[in-house]
């Protein structure tokens, strides 16, 4: 109701401003002249349920329809709008200095390898805990970084090395001390108690692994006195928990807080001093051409948390490769030297912008008809990039593949790829083929849709 009385205030003529989420972009504002997208690099700005939209490419015809301006705003820009930005497609307009001057936090790489030479098995390095300690007694707050949830992320057997996983979805459970269950991340199935015995050969489950939970019972363990928040989803799930808390931390309620990568961005608390980055590798070696890209962001952001008010900031990234290219130039708070390098790796490989990815993605619940109907329908997509007009068009065709995630909910999904440039021929192609496979009988109990350059 909130919603449909503010978009029928707007129709109205009642706003000239609009503020908003991803949807926003679609507010009736009649005589539009500015657009701006704010930390344009969030993959939130892309909708991965029907309708399937980008609001970056709604925003440009937007613009070009009103003859607007559109601003991209982004401490850590988007490969694709940067590139166009360096090659006069856009206008670049920079903000060298922070505000009122402030200097950047000082940075640390912390080499994990070396903590477990030192033997220390615990997952906050020793340097990292000095400078809480020092942050504590200079009474100033803490914020650190752990994108994982629970406490144990894997639960294996001893015996025969089979991982416990979700019967609804491929991927681990999660154990969650508080709670004292598993958890599966992607459908919410819970099993608790947790086993001691693995279900395949009756072996001891040995629960390994380590997330914010275990996190927040370390950070207890070595400062006692501390006072702790963490900022999670399992924390932040109630109404206007996540604000609450955020306010609680703004007034100085808690020394340290801890959580997910909703602790990484656009948080600006002056009496934080000292940033803290635990698994930095974690997100560097998914397999996805913007893995290197979000890890630069991510750490880069955070960092960015510390020192904004007049006190000196610095910050400590826990890594197992400090000699990582996108490590080093995240340290360094360094975007040209991290674009530089990726984007001649997006050159290699044909990723975006260099080409456009269409993902077609076929799923079902028997996982033998997904796999015949998208093998059927790569098949076919093989031909027809042979056949003019397509052939002078350079199509690369990659799969079918299972997806990341195969299973999610009882559902398994499979991929193929096409590889090109996102024009309206090769859109048709693809409609026409999504068309005939939703139109054959064999296909009724499958569904089929196609995502252009996915983020995740």
């Amino acid at each position: 109701t909130e919603r449909l009385v503010q978009w029928q205030m707007i129709q109205q003529g009642g706003a000239d401003i609009v503020v908003g989420t991803r949807s926003a972009i679609f507010a009736p504002l009649q005589n539009l002249g500015l657009i701006i997208l704010d930390e344009e690099q969030e993959h939130t700005y892309r909708s991965e349920s029907a309708p399937r939209y980008a609001a970056h490419d709604v925003a440009k015809a937007r613009a070009a329809q009103h003859r607007a301006l559109l601003l991209f705003a982004s401490a850590t820009p988007s490969i694709e709008p940067f590139q166009a930005a360096r090659t006069g497609r856009y206008q670049l307009v920079r903000l060298a200095h922070r505000y009122e001057g402030r200097p950047l936090p000082t940075v640390e790489l912390v080499d994990m390898r070396q903590e477990l030479a030192k033997g220390n098995p615990g997952e906050i390095s020793l340097p990292l805990a000095k400078a809480i300690g020092e942050n504590l007694e200079a009474g100033r707050q803490t914020i650190l970084l752990l994108n994982r949830r629970g406490y144990r992320t894997v639960a294996q057997c001893a015996d025969c090395g089979k991982v416990l996983k979700c019967t609804s979805c491929s991927v681990p459970m999660v154990y969650h001390k508080a709670q004292n269950r598993l958890l599966c991340h992607y459908c919410g199935r819970t099993i608790a108690p947790p086993p001691t015995a693995c279900p395949e050969c009756g072996g001891p489950l040995r629960y390994t692994g380590f997330g914010t939970q275990k996190l927040e019972e370390e950070l207890a363990g070595l400062f006692p006195a501390a006072r702790l928040l963490r900022m999670d989803q399992d924390t932040t799930s109630q109404k206007n928990a996540h604000e609450r808390k955020l306010a609680a931390f703004a007034r100085q309620e808690y020394d340290i807080m801890l959580g997910t990568q909703m602790v990484a961005k656009g948080l600006d608390f002056e009496n934080v001093t000292l940033v803290g980055v635990l698994g930095a590798d974690t997100s560097l070696y998914v397999d996805h051409y913007r893995a290197a890209e979000r890890t630069f962001n991510l750490l880069t952001q955070v960092i960015g948390r510390a020192g904004r008010g007049s006190k000196a900031g610095r910050a400590v990234i826990q890594t197992y490769t400090p000699q990582n290219d996108v490590i080093q130039a995240a340290a360094q708070q360094d975007y040209q030297r991290f674009y530089d390098a990726e984007i001649q790796l997006r050159r290699l490989r044909r990723d975006p912008p260099f080409a456009d990815q269409f993902t077609v993605t076929v799923t079902g619940r028997e996982e033998d008809e997904v796999r015949r109907a998208l093998d059927l329908l790569t098949h076919s997509l093989r031909q027809a990039a042979q056949q003019p007009p397509y052939r002078d068009m350079d199509l690369q065709i990659l799969g079918p593949a299972p997806a990341p995630v195969v299973k999610i909910n009882g559902s398994y999904r499979y991929r193929t790829m096409v590889l090109g440039r996102n024009e309206r021929q090769l859109r048709q192609l693809l409609a026409s083929f999504m068309r005939e496979f939703a139109q054959r009988g064999e296909n009724r109990r499958l569904h089929i849709y196609t995502d252009c350059n996915l983020m995740d």
